[in-house]
């Protein structure tokens, strides 16, 4: 009983720190704001005429965003999770629960999950549950109950070695994670996203899950939040999260790496997240090859300081910025904007 306990109160705990600091990387950063499109003086076409709209899991979105895994399992995210829901809803963008391992432990906060499809039954839903579970299953049933449980179109496995290691609680014994994906990609009947919470994935890994069938990746990189940093200040030893606070692939290299592989895999969903901070951030990673991006904390953040309100004004925030961005390129769909080249700002 006293691992039930536990992991609500540890959910809680995490979504309760990271809004009320911000345990970001010390030295290091998403490596975007290193990077800029060309001014198009000359765009030839009308504001008006920018489409922002993609497919993502057999749904229209307005948008290529999507709010990223992090609410659910603990009494109090019952309400983030509507509220997240019913604006992702509105706005026509994608949502991703938080990690599901309680749901497997009880039933008890099972709605916390499940309010997430109730308020919003058209848009596409993301599944959770950790890379150490996941070496553990046998068979694809129990992830398959939490696929159900929340109506999901895809379910994300989440690669996390680093906040295992360091958090005071961690379960670091990822042998046996590779063939768990593989079973859950054979065996589930939604598509399988991997996602890194914040450390990346470099592209010699993302061979690796591409080579067992998974065909959706989230690289999460480095710059955004230090989860070494958030299970740092969480325990009592911290001189070794100290030193791993910063451990990470940026978020522009880990994107630029995985896209090189859709020469081989042309039918990969590449996902950017990571310290994606507002519509030029997310345009920036369309450019290096990303099909979609997430986060996170930010979005969090706005709907904790203004409700609903702060949130659709946040999200309206991001699409008119990707939208002039994708304008001043001269980009009328999202497939124009991936065709203009990012000049580095850095000094060689």
């Amino acid at each position: 009983m006293a691992v039930r306990r536990a992991t609500p109160s540890r959910k809680k705990e995490h979504v309760d720190l990271v809004l009320r600091r911000r345990v970001g990387f010390k030295g290091k950063t998403t490596g975007l704001e290193a990077l800029e499109f060309a001014n198009n003086a000359l765009p030839e076409l009308d504001f008006e005429d920018v489409r922002t709209s993609t497919t993502f899991l057999g749904h229209t979105l307005a948008f290529p965003l999507m709010i990223s895994c992090m609410t659910g399992g603990y009494a109090g995210a019952l309400a983030i999770n509507r509220a997240l829901a019913e604006v992702c809803a509105e706005r026509r963008i994608a949502m991703g629960v938080g990690s599901q391992r309680q749901a497997l432990e009880d039933a008890q906060y099972h709605k916390t999950f499940t309010v997430v499809r109730e308020a919003a039954p058209k848009i596409p839903i993301v599944g959770n549950i950790g890379a150490a579970e996941v070496a553990c299953m046998r068979d694809a049933a129990p992830a398959q109950r939490l696929v159900d449980l929340v109506r999901a179109d895809a379910f994300a496995v989440h690669l996390n070695p680093l906040q295992e290691l360091l958090q005071p609680e961690g379960n670091p014994k990822f042998r046996g994670v590779l063939n768990g994906i593989a079973l859950l990609v054979k065996g589930l009947g939604v598509p399988v996203i991997v996602k890194e919470i914040g450390a990346g994935i470099s592209g010699a890994v993302a061979r690796r899950l591409l080579d067992v069938g998974v065909r959706h990746i989230d690289v999460a990189g480095a710059g955004g939040t230090s989860w070494a940093g958030v299970e740092t200040l969480r325990s009592r030893d911290r001189r070794m999260g100290s030193l791993f606070w910063d451990w990470g692939i940026p978020t522009a290299d880990a994107v630029r790496e995985v896209a090189a592989l859709k020469s081989d895999y042309a039918e990969m969903t590449l996902i950017a997240s990571g310290g994606i901070a507002n519509g030029i951030d997310a345009a920036k990673c369309i450019g290096l090859g990303a099909d979609l991006v997430a986060s996170a904390r930010l979005l969090l953040l706005a709907l904790r300081a203004g409700g609903r309100d702060g949130l659709r004004a946040s999200l309206d925030s991001w699409e008119r910025e990707f939208r002039s961005t994708m304008f001043l390129t001269g980009s009328a769909s999202i497939a124009d904007l991936r065709k203009v080249p990012l000049i580095s700002t850095r000094m060689p």
